[in-house]
């Protein structure tokens, strides 16, 4: 983060991000800090707390502070934490599992996605009538309609996706990430609180990882492929990238939500699909063999491997503009962010934080 004016610089406002530790939490920390905001950061427990006001520079460690929620989704799990002094102006709620294998997909990803957002927004309403505005952490799994894909995706589409997929464990996320918007929509509809709400949709995201990560084990699973070029994993031979074959930088989708708190929304609110571009596996491996030479022939399979896109010919269009012109979005290119990600990870390995 780039340091304020001065340590004391008055704020523009306090913020509850929840979900602290995540990869996209810690962005969008970042980017709050680094507007001027003063954040408390929710976390499941007091160790990840202290690993996150360890990671901050001294000098910005005034803005931060964090409190635990141990389980958001038990009943009123989120009453203490939205109550402050000064109180909040606004809340970014990030908290949501995201992983690709459940023992339980209803009490480890259904529960807290639906159940953590509306209790938040719950929550606010009672205890919170200072804050003016909720930006929520969605995801183009709200959006997509795999495999009957639309020839353009917008915030206007919806996932087709229904209750009976989520006890597929392949399916469990994106039908939790649909309903658990459409649980935030259907509340500010009908209980009409003090505070507007924007939903960031963002798509694959790749970036630098957090500087509380505490090893390469513990990296996020979209930058899992990076790494397993990085470590060598894919020597033999590049893994097919489908489902998935758009990005977007994680330093824009924080921006997207810093931006989202605060610019003139259409009433009763926005969606906004954060999506930078294309890539496939045999692209990223191409940046990094160029960038990084040493690695080329230590990690990576042959070059004619890059040769070998199996980025699909028919692919869908996307419509960011709404993200261009509402946001001032300027999407970071793939070159940079893959770039960018592998060399976090480098140094975090010579750190001793290896995989």
């Amino acid at each position: 983060m780039t340091r304020p004016e001065t340590p004391a610089a008055k704020s523009k406002g306090k913020v509850l991000l929840t979900g602290g530790t995540g990869f996209i939490a810690s962005h969008v920390l970042d980017s709050l800090v680094d507007h001027g905001y003063d954040v408390v950061v929710t976390v499941r427990s007091e160790e990840k707390g202290r690993r996150i006001e360890k990671s901050i520079d001294n000098a910005l460690g005034v803005r931060v502070s964090f409190v635990v929620v141990e389980n958001i989704s038990d009943d009123g799990a989120f009453d203490e934490a939205v109550q402050a002094d000064p109180p909040f102006d606004y809340v970014v709620h990030t908290a949501s599992p995201y992983q690709l294998s459940w023992e339980d997909p209803v009490r480890e990803c259904l529960d807290p996605a639906i159940r953590g957002t509306t209790g938040i927004l719950k929550s606010i309403k009672a205890f919170a009538p200072s804050v003016k505005r909720v930006v929520i952490t969605s995801s183009s799994a709200a959006i997509l309609s795999p495999p009957n894909h639309r020839p353009v995706y917008d915030e206007t589409c919806w996932s087709d996706s229904t209750m009976e997929q989520a006890k597929d464990p392949r399916q469990t996320y994106r039908v939790g990430k649909k309903f658990a918007e459409k649980a935030a929509w259907d509340f500010v509809g009908s209980e009409q609180p003090g505070f507007d709400l924007a939903t960031i949709n963002n798509t694959y995201t790749f970036g630098p990882v957090p500087r509380s990560l505490p090893h390469l084990g513990a990296v996020n699973t979209s930058n899992q492929r990076i790494l397993d070029l990085v470590e060598g994993r894919m020597r033999a031979g590049i893994a097919p990238t489908a489902p998935v074959f758009t990005f977007v930088d994680v330093r824009d989708v924080a921006l997207a939500h810093v931006r989202a708190m605060t610019v003139p929304l259409a009433a009763p609110g926005s969606r906004f699909y954060v999506v930078g571009g294309y890539f496939s596996n045999p692209r990223i491996c191409g940046i990094i063999r160029a960038a990084h030479p040493e690695l080329a022939a230590a990690c990576l399979p042959p070059p004619e491997a890059d040769a070998q896109d199996d980025f699909p010919s028919d692919h869908w269009a996307f419509d960011n503009s709404r993200s261009r012109d509402v946001l001032g979005l300027q999407y970071t290119s793939l070159e940079k962010s893959v770039g960018d990600t592998v060399e976090s990870m480098l140094r975090l390995r010579s750190a001793g934080g290896k995989a």
